[in-house]
């Protein structure tokens, strides 16, 4: 049973690309500092800030508003790895962490359909899906 955001999985996923995106912005060069890196660093950290705020909130419908926008934090961090890569920034970093990202990616969608389906199911509850189980 869900009791916090910490309990869900994607939200510790999201801690740990953070986690890798600052190891690997680290490498980037000094010129960096303040466009890129901090670009992705910030596109990082509103992935596990959106989910842990959207659970918080005590309403299905407000988690899944929450979610879409860690899934777009998660696209825009996509689009900077890539851009990373082009730029060769970070090599082998930067490879792990767009894993990581097509990780999450798939479990957010999951999460999101399983949601929405148990909106589908129970229409009139306004209850939290992490104590709705």
């Amino acid at each position: 049973m869900v009791r916090s955001f910490r309990d869900l999985e994607v939200w510790q996923l999201g801690l740990d690309l953070v986690q890798s995106v600052y190891q690997c912005t680290a490498a980037f060069p000094k010129s960096e500092t303040f466009g890129l890196a901090a670009q992705m660093r910030g596109a990082a950290v509103s992935i596990p800030s959106n989910i842990a705020e959207g659970q918080a909130r005590n309403s299905t419908k407000e988690f899944l508003r929450f979610l879409s926008y860690a899934l777009g934090s998660l696209a825009e961090l996509e689009t900077q790895l890539e851009l990373a890569t082009r730029l060769e920034y970070g090599s082998g970093e930067v490879g792990c962490a767009l894993a990581q990202v097509s990780l999450l990616g798939k479990k957010l969608h999951c999460l999101q359909k399983s949601i929405r389906h148990r909106l589908v199911k129970r229409p009139t509850s306004n209850q939290s899906p992490a104590t709705s189980n």
